[in-house]
């Protein structure tokens, strides 16, 4: 009973680091543009695709090539914001309609260029670690331990540069900042790409744990956005904890019934959360 409440625990963190990549990302773009992304799913697509061209195409190994994915994503999502969202900042329904545009397109483009098939990239590690009683798979622990760096330097970031304070300054309020000589269209740029890498990063590391597909997104998108929900719109804590707590719901799930039961478990959490809690766990203050 002890291993199986370990390798549970273990299952449960480990999925929530990712569920926490995908999630700041979404929160971020939420909370600097007022905009929800609902196009960040395909990020992490093109991020696994990226990693498929440059690993198992092109021969880069794996872990050079999710650091060239990442940023390549970074570089693609600016230039997403810069020309298809910049005009709907603020503007929530323009910019839900233009996203879900954007996701239809890039999961066309991705079937076009490299099929319908499901592709796998080779993984990195192979084998397993035990702790205690409980078992973790070599290629899950490199995954989570390249989630948890991410974490930390986006958190460092956030907290100790000056484009971090900038754009919590124009999270919090964007006509302030401006007056302090902030400038907000820098600020969109520069967040809505650091919100794709992660997405990106997120789509690279699990890209040999799973198979890669023009539909890949869709999934860890509509988890990510529970977990924003859970956690609130906007709040990078709240997005932290909501990921922790439905990777270690699902996985509590998961092992004592199953899968899809697990998925109808989350959806329930989170809406006897928001009963007493409408704002989420961590919700901002409101401007």
């Amino acid at each position: 009973m002890i291993g199986m409440i370990e390798q549970m625990a273990i299952n449960g963190l480990m999925a929530g680091l990712v569920y926490t990549l995908m999630a700041l990302g979404f929160t971020l773009v939420f909370g600097i543009m007022r905009m929800v992304n609902f196009a960040h799913g395909e990020f992490y697509m093109i991020g696994a695709f990226a990693v498929l061209a440059l690993n198992s195409q092109l021969g880069l190994g794996y872990f050079p090539a999710v650091i060239l994915a990442t940023v390549i994503t970074a570089l693609f999502g600016a230039a997403v914001e810069r020309v298809l969202y910049r005009p709907f900042v603020g503007r929530e329904l323009g910019g839900m309609i233009m996203s879900l545009a954007v996701g239809i397109t890039l999961q066309a483009l991705a079937l076009i260029f490299f099929g319908p098939a499901d592709l796998s990239v080779d993984r990195p590690v192979t084998g397993i670690w035990r702790l205690h009683e409980a078992v973790i798979p070599l290629d899950r622990a490199v995954v989570a331990i390249c989630a948890v760096v991410a974490l930390v330097i986006f958190q460092l970031f956030l907290r100790h540069t000056r484009m971090g304070l900038a754009m919590q300054a124009v999270s919090q309020d964007r006509e302030t900042a401006s007056l302090m000589g902030v400038e907000a269209g820098s600020v969109y740029l520069r967040s809505f790409a650091i919100a794709s890498a992660l997405a990106g990063l997120a789509g690279a590391l699990m890209a040999p744990v799973y198979t890669v597909a023009p539909t890949m997104g869709e999934l860890p998108m509509l988890k990510a956005f529970v977990v924003v929900i859970l956690g609130g719109l906007g709040s990078v804590p709240g997005a932290v904890l909501g990921g922790l707590l439905i990777g270690l719901s699902e996985s509590v799930f998961s092992t004592m019934f199953n899968t899809t039961l697990a998925l109808i478990a989350s959806f329930v959490i989170v809406l006897g959360i928001i009963i007493v809690k409408p704002n989420g766990l961590w919700a901002r203050a409101g401007r």
